[in-house]
């Protein structure tokens, strides 16, 4: 679905809210040359309590934390982008919706060096169904591993959320839909896995849960955590620090992406190779079931998780 084909209409950028066709940006601006802004991606349910931002706290941190490294001032403090954000899905009437924060260097000089370019930030919420299908979260996808390597954390910060990196996430889920499949999974440069194109990736052996730690050059996703939490709650024992490799995908008794668009999806084939019994494992439908059970609020239990709006 085309942005034009939604029902939305306002983006809030820069302190103002402003009409969708009239946010817009010089053709000179620094982070369109060299990728230089950060973003979030977060989710608002629908529940019976009304609309609710999953976790949006922790967002904004790691929003602010992207910002160090490239010494942004993002010039708005945590109680004020909540405050648009609110306002943006209400005054949408957005029951459920993704909201995009971003961030970037704007216009001012096109050196490499951003030097005094302004620090210019939006946000925008919009409708936006399952992320890789509409059948993927009973079902699951279909997978290849990219040939594309991720970046390692000493070339660039993997723990900063910024738009130029996804360049490398484009080349592999590109990649993997040209040859048929719906996402890729990218390995770091020692040929270890590291993480979907814009997903963190979880492996079940033995009932135990195994996901790749920080220390492979991934996102530390706040869907991640999430799910390890839920896991561990329901009694299972999680590895968030292990080194996966590649074999180790083809042996697996299930796998499951999670991120904020993704949620928890299985995967059922990795390179046209059947993962367990080709469908949605035990342990899967286990923590995707919780993880909708807390969300939808279904339960009292992870209040703390949510910004009602």
């Amino acid at each position: 679905m085309g942005f034009d084909e939604m029902d939305v209409d306002t983006i809030w950028m820069d302190g103002e809210f402003v009409d969708w066709d009239d946010a817009q940006i010089h053709v000179l601006t620094h982070g369109l040359h060299y990728g230089t802004g950060i973003f979030e991606g977060a989710r608002c349910y629908d529940t019976e309590e009304g609309p609710a931002i999953f976790r949006w706290d922790a967002h904004l941190e790691r929003l602010y934390q992207s910002a160090k490294p490239y010494e942004m001032e993002i010039g708005y403090d945590a109680e004020e982008l909540t405050e648009a954000t609110l306002e943006l899905v209400q005054s949408q009437e957005l029951a459920s919706c993704y909201i995009r924060p971003v961030a970037f260097y704007g216009y001012d000089s096109l050196g490499v060096s951003p030097g005094d370019c302004p620090t210019r930030i939006a946000i925008a919420a919009w409708p936006w169904g399952t992320y890789l299908g509409e059948d993927a979260l009973e079902n699951g996808i279909d997978v290849m591993v990219s040939s594309w390597r991720k970046h390692a954390s000493s070339q660039v910060p993997t723990n900063a959320k910024t738009t130029g990196l996804y360049v490398n996430s484009m080349l592999a889920g590109e990649e993997a839909r040209r040859n048929g499949y719906a996402e890729a999974i990218v390995l770091n440069k020692e040929g270890d896995v590291a993480e979907g194109p814009g997903e963190n990736i979880f492996l079940v052996r033995d009932d135990e849960i195994y996901t790749p730690g920080l220390s492979e050059s991934i996102l530390e996703g706040i869907t991640r955590n999430t799910v390890i939490e839920l896991a561990e709650d329901l009694g299972y024992t999680v590895h968030d620090t292990a080194s996966i490799s590649r074999g180790e995908l083809n042996t697996a008794d299930e796998l499951f992406f999670t991120g904020s668009a993704a949620e928890v999806t299985p995967i059922r084939k990795v390179d046209n190779v059947v993962i367990g019994d080709g469908s949605r494992g035990p342990v899967t439908e286990e923590i995707q079931s919780r993880f909708f059970e807390v969300v939808e609020r279904r339960t009292d239990e992870y209040d703390e998780w949510f910004t009602y709006v």
